[in-house]
């Protein structure tokens, strides 16, 4: 009888816990179980103030999704492991910034996400986790440097705009010494074009009608009077 009382103790002192795998009994005071979620997690990585390769400071953000592919090495190999893995995106972004020029970290984000999404999951295999994907989120860079920018972008733009400018008057120059040339071999050419230019002068009723005189009339006309 006392056999019996004592096994029955013993059984009420054990948590029977069905699991799909199979039934597990957790001794009360001796073992303890953790739940792990085998789900994709995601969080954001706070921004970090990094100190880019050419000497910028920037302000720079992201989000980490990973999940869970072993749950024993999640909990053996590590105390916490979410934490784990936030503290370690944050000091992974950093550290791959920090190798970057103030252009490469504009342009080049998928690349730089990529490089950290490589070096996040060879960190975090022994923990039993997968990091499946990393985005750069924003680069948020100081108010003098985004005002200096701006200058530089407008000077390059002018300087490009006076390049086509000066391009356009020589090829308007040449344009006009080819059109000379044709009507110096034909003088009534020119007596069409001045009439054509009388026809367009009518056609916005101007008032005032100017005729222009030829420069050899004037040197006969000043040779005349000597």
């Amino acid at each position: 009888m006392c056999l019996v009382a004592d096994v029955r103790f013993l059984l009420s002192l054990m948590l029977l816990i069905s699991f799909p795998a199979g039934v597990y009994f957790i001794l009360p005071c001796i073992d303890n179980m953790i739940t792990v979620d085998m789900r994709t997690i995601s969080f954001d990585i706070p921004p970090q103030e990094i100190l880019t390769k050419d000497s910028v400071t920037v302000n720079v953000d992201g989000v980490v999704y990973y999940r869970v592919k072993n749950a024993i090495l999640s909990v053996a190999n590590v105390v916490y492991s979410d934490p784990a893995t936030r503290l370690l995106a944050q000091t992974t972004l950093r550290n791959v910034l920090g190798t970057k020029n103030l252009c490469q970290l504009l342009s080049d984000r998928e690349e730089i996400a990529r490089s950290m999404q490589v070096t996040l999951d060879d960190a975090t295999e022994e923990w039993g986790i997968k990091v499946e994907r990393v985005e750069i989120k924003d680069v948020k860079l100081p108010i003098l440097l985004q005002r200096a920018m701006a200058a530089e972008a407008e000077a390059s733009r002018e300087a490009r705009a006076k390049v086509i400018a000066a391009e356009g008057e020589m090829n308007a120059s040449r344009a006009l010494k080819e059109a000379a040339m044709v009507i110096t071999e034909s003088p009534a050419a020119l007596q069409l074009r001045y009439l054509q230019t009388l026809t367009t002068i009518a056609a916005e009723k101007n008032s005032t009608i100017v005729f222009p005189l030829p420069i050899d009339m004037l040197q006969a006309v000043m040779g005349i009077k000597r």
